[in-house]
């Protein structure tokens, strides 16, 4: 729908017919398309505003396509009998309807077994006779190096009747890219709107903008059409706080395209503000949290126990930006970490808040009870180890006193015996000596022995009393 509405100063405009406007619409389907007008004035400059218009006039357009492969214009022979026109075929060019950023094309046609020339022509003239002769007849051309835009391939066979009827292969040509441009935001480049609003719009003069390719920041390209860009100004998607860059690639209908980059920020806004909270909590009592931030916002309150991994919570403020929180479950003991996020109507996010710390208890008088028990858990076992040590250490002493009483007994009557055998020995010995001693006629090596066997016998009875000596030492330690 188009509106229009304008004015000549005065005196106004004079005549019997004129233009006023000019509309140019572009092409999007095959078809046949209407063009009403619903309503239209014009106004006389009588100062009345009188309404001289006497009719409104509606058009309607047929628009077509050439398909694939066939020839877009068919020049028909002038004599009878002469060959028909070829069915001309493209691998580099194949659809006549699009673009392509190929300089250099191939075609091919049918030549039948009748067919003495062939006569071709490239060129612009959609519906020109060929004039360049092969007597050989050939059945493809490659033609390189063509300059960009719409061009036209003729083929025209001969037989012994004569030429034939022409046909007119059209082909396009785009290798250059779209204009450069540039992106521009609308609020700045550091903005907390994260919808950001840009402008970005290029042309192309020959087969036109078909799409562009958008990519910001890590993310994936995705596209979107010359129609949403040219409503300008384009919104982004939704973006999380930081900064980034956004880079955009304008295709034409050839595939060539250009390509512009800008960086941007999203600025956090402003993180919620815990009021109230309880310092130390008792078990069983339920934990509630206030603050204020932004109105009808949502806010994820988080809340972590020690090493255990957070988890979190979200609730809404209210039209004045303040917000309750009640936690579900019962708390455990221990000492808790809680902190508070927001994300605005407009889907800006904040960053978290400063944490505040939760002591979480058992009641006084049930930590008392609770110490007793955890100190009688710990006094009850250390006692019961005490008194099997100290039994231990008895039972080791009665033993040991009771061994060291019969070590004694043993000794006592070890040494008596050692005593009585020695005595005995020492008696026998002392007999024999002294027999030996009476003899006149002992020589000398009979004299020596007997010596040594008392020098033996003085040293074996003292070597052995005090050995015996000792041991009843060590005894009465």
């Amino acid at each position: 729908m188009v509106n229009f509405e304008g004015i000549v100063l005065n005196p106004g405009f004079t005549g019997s017919s004129g233009k006023a406007i000019t509309i140019v619409f572009r092409t999007k389907a095959a078809g046949n398309t209407p063009l009403t007008f619903s309503s239209g004035s014009a106004l006389a400059n009588d100062g009345k505003g009188t309404n001289i218009l006497t009719g409104i006039g509606n058009a309607n357009f047929s628009i077509g396509t050439v398909q694939p492969g066939a020839p877009e214009i068919v020049t028909p022979a002038e004599i009878a009998g002469t060959p028909e026109a070829p069915v001309i075929s493209s691998l580099t060019h194949p659809d006549p309807n699009k673009w392509y950023a190929e300089s250099s094309a191939k075609f091919n046609w049918n030549v039948p077994k009748d067919i003495t020339a062939v006569r071709l022509l490239v060129g612009k003239i959609p519906n020109a006779i060929p004039t360049i002769t092969y007597t050989t007849p050939i059945n493809s051309k490659e033609i390189a190096d063509l300059a960009d835009g719409i061009w036209y391939f003729s083929v025209r066979l001969k037989n012994s009747v004569g030429w034939g009827a022409v046909s007119h292969f059209r082909f396009q040509i785009d290798t250059q890219p779209p204009e450069p441009f540039a992106i521009k935001f609308i609020d700045g480049t550091k903005i907390e709107n994260p919808k950001p609003t840009v402008i970005f719009d290029t042309t192309d003069s020959l087969s036109g903008v078909d799409y562009y390719k958008i990519k910001i920041g890590e993310g994936d390209f995705f596209f979107t059409t010359p129609e949403i860009v040219e409503k300008n100004p384009y919104t982004l998607p939704l973006q999380n706080p930081g900064k980034r860059s956004i880079l955009v690639q304008a295709f034409d209908k050839a595939g060539n395209y250009t390509t512009a980059a800008e960086e941007f920020e999203i600025l956090s806004i402003k993180p919620p503000s815990i009021t109230e909270y309880p310092k130390d909590l008792q078990s069983g009592e339920p934990l509630i949290v206030r603050g204020s931030t932004y109105s009808n916002s949502k806010v994820t309150i988080w809340l972590q126990r020690e090493k255990d991994d957070p988890k979190n919570f979200t609730i809404e403020s209210d039209q004045d930006g303040k917000f309750t929180f009640t936690a579900d479950e019962r708390l455990r003991d221990g000492i808790y970490q809680l902190w508070a996020e927001v994300v605005d109507t407009r889907g800006a996010k904040s960053l978290p808040s400063e944490k505040v710390t939760i002591v979480v208890a058992k009641p006084a008088i049930l930590r008392v009870g609770s110490w007793a028990v955890s100190l009688l858990a710990v006094i009850v076992p250390l006692v019961a180890l005490v008194f099997i040590l100290l039994f231990l250490i008895w039972y080791g002493w009665h033993k040991f006193s009771s061994f060291r009483k019969k070590i004694r007994k043993e000794t006592k009557e070890t040494k008596e015996a050692l005593h009585q055998a020695f005595k005995a020995l020492k008696d026998e010995t002392e007999e024999q000596v002294a027999k030996l001693d009476g003899k006149p006629d002992l020589s000398e090596r009979e004299k020596k022995i007997c010596n040594n066997l008392k020098k033996a016998l003085k040293i074996s009875e003292e070597f052995i009393g005090k050995e015996i000596e000792d041991i009843e030492k060590e005894i009465k330690k």
